[in-house]
């Protein structure tokens, strides 16, 4: 099950915990009204038959996907890249996963630039939308398996802070205030 909580801004180790307080937890209602991250549970050991996800699927119009596994012994210069995946930065397009086996975190700002951390593990698709700032690392185990979903060909370029004045950004933060105005109400 997917934990979700404030981390502690004086981290030393990305791959650590970080909670500062029990009441620094983050409810998934929350975490989608803070960020617009939104979180599903899918049974990864029968994902190709899951009819969630293939609602989510074609509602989404995602047409392409591909699996990679993130650790020390498949991936080529593995603390390299992972210090360029923990590098904040945002997408021009969402950012789908489903984790198949593994774990590790998610790391997005909230609304007044605070860094929330998502604890994902097998059977956790997160969307993050298009703008947002975030970040990934593994956590202690150093281990992650996961498909990527993407609307059409993949585009896969990080653009790293700043990068406000990019349209996805622009849009991303006024989709974000019509949404925190419309839960307020």
């Amino acid at each position: 099950m997917v934990r979700v909580w404030y981390m502690d801004e004086e981290q030393t180790d990305p791959r650590l915990d970080h909670i500062k307080t029990p009441s620094e937890n983050v409810s998934m209602e929350d975490l989608y009204k803070k960020t617009g991250v939104e979180y599903f549970h899918i049974d990864a050991d029968n994902f190709r038959n899951d009819a969630l996800l293939k609602q989510i699927r074609e509602d989404r119009n995602y047409t392409y996907e591909d699996e990679v596994t993130i650790a020390k012994d498949t991936l080529p210069d593995f603390e390299a890249k992972l210090k360029t995946f923990y590098t904040e930065h945002l997408h021009t397009d969402e950012e789908i996963r489903l984790v198949l086996d593994g774990s590790g975190y998610f790391d997005v700002r909230d609304e007044a630039d605070k860094w929330i951390r998502i604890e994902v593990n097998k059977n956790d698709l997160i969307i993050i939308p298009a703008g947002i700032y975030h970040r990934f690392t593994l956590d202690m185990k150093n281990y992650i398996k996961a498909k990527r979903y993407f609307v059409g060909e993949p585009i896969w370029l990080p653009y790293n802070r700043p990068a406000d004045d990019m349209e996805c950004r622009k849009k991303y933060l006024h989709d974000q205030s019509r949404l925190i105005s419309e839960c307020a109400q």
